[in-house]
């Protein structure tokens, strides 16, 4: 085919791509109950740092579905960063570990004003399967403030996608 018919085969089938779900934030919006109230500051778009806790690797392959060519959190206003002085939203994943507490209580500190701390996953939740391990600390919750979780072990790159467009209101 040349690039003539090509062109003529789009412009004949025009877009095929999957609508946006609903924007966030909105009571009717998947489930029906209320967003969390998050700064206003940060909507539109938002960096993100994220860390790993102590996690099994589960939620880090979600994560890079999610921010893939498939799920592309980045057209919802969501780009990574690699350091928390450029971030807007903490993303952790995993249960938090003796060695990490302290670098995550740091990391957070270092990220300005408004944040937001997003705990992805259950063992950042509540520990998961990991609960009362000797070298585990807590969940996420237990060691610094978090706004926002998602749940699931791991949880599904839809779902991360749809908690930062919660802060992003897009």
């Amino acid at each position: 085919m040349s690039l003539a018919g090509l062109a003529r085969l789009i412009w004949r089938t025009g877009r095929i791509a999957e609508p946006a779900p609903g924007v966030p934030g909105r009571p009717d919006h998947d489930t029906g109950a209320e967003a969390p109230v998050l700064p206003r500051a940060l909507r539109g778009s938002v960096q993100v740092r994220h860390v790993d806790a102590g996690s099994c690797n589960g939620c880090e392959i979600e994560l890079a579905a999610a921010f893939g060519p498939v799920y592309d959190a980045e057209r919802y206003g969501a780009r990574l960063v690699a350091s928390p002085r450029h971030a807007d939203v903490v993303l952790v994943t995993g249960a938090v570990t003796r060695n990490m507490a302290e670098p995550l209580r740091l990391t957070v500190a270092a990220t300005p004003q408004p944040r937001v701390v997003l705990a992805v996953g259950d063992c950042a939740r509540d520990c998961g399967a990991f609960r009362g391990a000797y070298g585990v600390v807590g969940a996420v919750g237990d060691v610094v403030p978090v706004d926002l979780a998602v749940p699931g072990c791991p949880p599904a790159p839809a779902d991360i996608v749809a908690a930062l467009r919660q802060v992003t209101g897009r």
